[in-house]
């Protein structure tokens, strides 16, 4: 029997750092100090120096990263924010929090991200902010956007909890927006070993508004200016992103090799493989096919080993959490849905391993 493949191989990335992160956490432990300290504030001037901006702010998930930028704004009841309708929740629910309302946008079908083209159509006298996401590891076509959001004066957000490291035009995500929320979760490309998020932008009012809102509203311990919440990244994951940041683009790099490897190797079967245009500003995520047979093959690739995903099964205007939307109709994101499935990918699947998963795909479509 063929070894397993698991969809996410967290242990190996920790033993092949496991030298430098023990000694990081070590380091926070020595030092007695584990909330709002060094080790916090060395990650936000690095990981602002890799994105090219000139602040970032760690904060406790990547949700909460996007619901602070909406509060810094000032975006709340009686505002719309545009946001993709394919997608992962926590963009819609950052929206919801804060009480402005959704107005979702479709895709492309051949890019999975928002259609800039549809965008404009969207906009009303309420909108305030344009919130994108970069999903699988793609970036967004961001100029047009931005050009429409100056013409418009529309703040536009970046949900950049897929694209750690990722480029457009020249530029990373990050800084390729008025603001942008990064997750930290330990899948992520840049992963803690916890929940831990991020705000990055140019804003200096925007950045100090947000580091105080994150300390319950309060710069000065006790007094607080505005109602703010409890989201701080810790110490300990700030000086494990602090490690694990620098060996980002090499890990990406190897994200390339392994979707060249599927590309490849799966491109004379029945299935829409993921669209490139240029490989290296891609960072691959999540490596995404659709398949008309996906619960067929899906239970197919499982019986032989190998663990499968699917991002996402259900849209958010579907989800019961959302039953107010339930009637709206988003033909593509539905049908977009319906037939994805992920691969299992990342800087630790080897090349073997890579290569058990096309031949099983492969076996399946000659099977019939």
């Amino acid at each position: 029997m063929s070894t397993k493949v698991i969809f996410s191989d967290l242990r190996s990335g920790y033993l092949e750092l496991k030298h430098e992160l023990d000694a990081a956490v070590a380091r926070v432990m020595d030092s007695g100090w584990y909330l709002l300290g060094m080790e916090l504030t060395q990650f936000e001037q690095e990981f602002a120096r890799y994105c090219g901006t000139r602040y970032c702010i760690g904060v406790g998930n990547g949700l909460e990263a996007l619901e602070l930028i909406l509060r810094g704004y000032d975006i709340g009841p009686g505002d719309e924010v545009i946001v993709p309708s394919n997608t992962y929740i926590a963009g819609w629910l950052a929206v919801s929090y804060v009480g402005a309302s959704l107005v979702p946008v479709e895709p492309e079908l051949h890019t999975y991200n928002i259609d800039v083209a549809a965008i404009e159509a969207a906009i009303t006298p309420k909108t305030r902010a344009i919130m994108l996401v970069h999903l699988y590891g793609r970036v967004v076509d961001m100029a047009p956007i931005n050009a429409l959001a100056e013409r418009y004066q529309l703040k536009v957000i970046e949900d950049v909890a897929q694209a750690q490291g990722a480029y457009y035009q020249g530029k990373r995500t990050g800084n390729l927006a008025d603001a942008a929320g990064f997750s930290f979760f330990p899948t992520k490309n840049l992963g803690a070993f916890g929940d831990a998020g991020a705000v990055v932008t140019n804003d200096a009012v925007l950045a100090d508004k947000v580091k105080t809102l994150r300390n319950y509203g309060s710069k000065v311990k006790y007094y607080n200016e505005f109602k703010g919440v409890n989201s701080r990244l810790d110490e300990v994951q700030a000086a494990i992103l602090r490690v694990k940041l620098k060996y980002l683009d090499a890990w990406n790099q190897r994200r390339r090799a392994i979707a060249a490897l599927y590309l490849q190797g799966l491109k004379n079967l029945p299935l829409v493989l993921p669209e490139v245009l240029k490989p290296e500003e891609h960072v691959w995520h999540l490596f995404v096919i659709r398949s008309d047979e996906r619960t067929r093959l899906q239970k197919y690739l499982q019986e032989h080993n190998i663990e499968i995903l699917i991002h996402y099964p259900i849209p958010p205007h579907q989800q019961q959490a959302y039953q107010e939307m339930q009637h709206l109709v988003f033909p593509i994101s539905e049908k977009i849905h319906r037939e994805v499935l992920s691969l299992p990918i990342g800087p630790h699947l080897s090349v073997d391993q890579c290569q058990q998963v096309i031949a099983q795909i492969q076996e399946f479509y000659k099977r019939g």
